[in-house]
């Protein structure tokens, strides 16, 4: 704990460590504690550093954090970005040192504005708030990248019941108050000032019972009877995805495994299942809807589709739904240099990691109606906009069910595709509602109002999963308020601790 508190070398190495073992507290290991000790090594690392010191120690935890976290972003670059094995470890190291700034910016402010090692309290609260406000950040800017946040770890842990209070942020900000004010407990005693002491412990042991007690709690009720569901997962290999000499071999893949299936209300295919333009499909399309809706089924399926923005023809991925449904979805949230390229003027031609297919895909409008199916409101999400908070809680507000379909082929046998699935839980336990999530190669599953899975066909295998789902209405806390009550509390806390901070400093 020394050499975490002072500067140097090894206080910096520890932070790398710190950051790292917050992996550990994810899935697929789920060892939560850890994620409350890693924010306490963060807390601990910056007591008595100066704000440039500071500076550092951030960035070393946050190198740390992505280093370990986002490893399977080289298993795209190598494996199926055409980068050779230094090219593609260099690529990763300039992400990840690049991203590490979320956590450096800040350390610094920290340092430099907010901390107040006098007042032990009153620390604490600044700091959860300054680490719910950098998760926030880091979740926005350049369209963000909310992947790796502490809040996560909770899914399964004493936690849980708070996420459709205040969803996955209110989680986040109790694990870095609780890191504090554990660190903090024997300065805070030894203030021997009572009133303080009762208040440290309220709200030391006071959100962690009421995550215990809420767990569980139904916050929604069903709206229809269940409806039968079967998400098809085709495992089709990435490197046969979008060759043309493959697509008909795609194309009779689903149609015979959804002729093979089960009656079902609901018969979901992954995201991009149809490789084709939807308008070059159209006539595959017709025929599976009609046989869809002799089964009065509502057929769900991803494909790329183009359309006419200004007069110029524009490319999204989308998802489309045929059937006893309706309704074409256009994804809002794309992923960097996978369905865009940044730069592309300049990156595009140097490496095949930069010519992806489907790596011009424009942003669907922000006001799409929701997917309709045998009556009910679907709220959709394509791959990577189910990691983000605030969006997903939009749609889900206005929905029946949620539905997320995904390609996670790219990442390989890598823990990304399992960090995503937590993810999508969580979204799920936020909402208090039914998710449907559809993958090409896994994992395709089922997933209950409290975030756990009911039903999932495992990774690398075809198949055809079925189970059902519940139709739910009214909303959770977190859907009805958002996150607008934390962010007052947090702007009102940091505000605190700036003006106190800055008169203790001219006294």
């Amino acid at each position: 704990m020394r050499w975490i508190n002072r500067p140097g070398w090894p206080g910096n190495l520890l932070a790398v460590a710190a950051g790292a073992i917050t992996t550990l507290a994810l899935a697929p290991f789920d060892l939560w504690p850890l994620a409350l000790l890693a924010v306490g090594l963060f807390y601990a690392g910056l007591r008595e550093l100066s704000p440039r010191q500071a500076l550092g120690r951030g960035w070393c935890f946050g190198f740390g954090l992505f280093g370990a976290g986002t490893s399977w972003i080289y298993v795209s670059i190598h494996n199926f970005g055409g980068a050779s094995v230094l090219l593609a470890g260099l690529l990763m190291l300039l992400f990840v040192a690049a991203i590490a700034w979320f956590f450096a910016l800040p350390a610094w402010l920290w340092a430099r504005w907010l901390r107040r090692n006098e007042a032990p309290l009153a620390d604490a609260l600044a700091f959860a708030a300054l680490w719910l406000g950098q998760e926030a950040f880091r979740g926005w800017f350049l369209t963000g990248f909310p992947w790796l946040y502490s809040g996560y770890s909770q899914l399964d842990g004493p936690l849980a019941g708070l996420a459709p209070l205040g969803g996955m942020w209110l989680i986040s900000f109790i694990l870095a108050l609780t890191a504090a004010l554990l660190y903090n407990a024997r300065r805070l005693i030894g203030t021997g000032r009572k009133g303080f002491i009762a208040a440290g412990v309220v709200l030391l042991v006071g959100p962690w019972v009421t995550g215990v007690a809420l767990k569980g709690h139904a916050w929604t009720r069903p709206s229809g009877d269940p409806l039968s569901v079967a998400a098809i997962q085709g495992n089709i290999e990435q490197s046969m995805k979008w060759d043309p000499e493959q697509l008909n071999a795609q194309l009779a893949l689903y149609r015979d495994m959804s002729f093979a299936s089960k009656r079902v209300d609901l018969l979901v295919w992954p995201e991009t299942a149809v490789p084709v333009l939807k308008e070059s499909a159209q006539g595959y399309l017709d025929m599976m809807g009609s046989f869809a809706a002799e089964r009065h089924s509502a057929l769900i399926t991803g494909v790329p589709i183009r359309q006419l923005v200004r007069h110029e023809k524009r490319y999204f991925n989308g998802i489309t739904v045929t059937g006893e449904g309706d309704g074409t979805y256009l994804k809002q949230k794309l992923v960097p240099f996978g369905e865009y390229v940044p730069l592309q003027d300049i990156l595009r031609g140097l490496i095949a990691f930069f010519d992806l297919p489907m790596s011009d895909f424009a942003r669907g409008p922000a006001d799409q109606p929701l997917l309709q199916a045998k009556g009910y409101q679907i709220a959709p999400f394509i791959c990577y906009e189910v990691v983000y908070p605030e969006f997903a809680a939009s749609l889900s507000a206005r929905s029946d069910l949620l539905l997320t379909i995904s390609n996670d082929t790219w990442f390989g046998t890598s823990i990304g595709p399992l960090q995503h699935l937590q993810m999508a839980q969580m979204r799920a336990l936020e909402a208090g509602r039914w998710m449907i999530r559809a993958t090409n190669n896994g994992v395709t599953g089922l997933i209950n109002p409290f975030g756990q899975i009911t039903a999932q066909i495992p990774q690398f295998e075809r198949g055809i999963l079925y189970g059902e789902v519940v139709p739910m209405h009214e909303l959770t806390p977190y859907l009805q308020w958002r996150s607008w009550p934390l962010i007052i509390l947090c702007v009102l806390l940091l505000g605190w601790a700036l003006v106190t901070s800055r008169i203790a400093k001219t006294v």
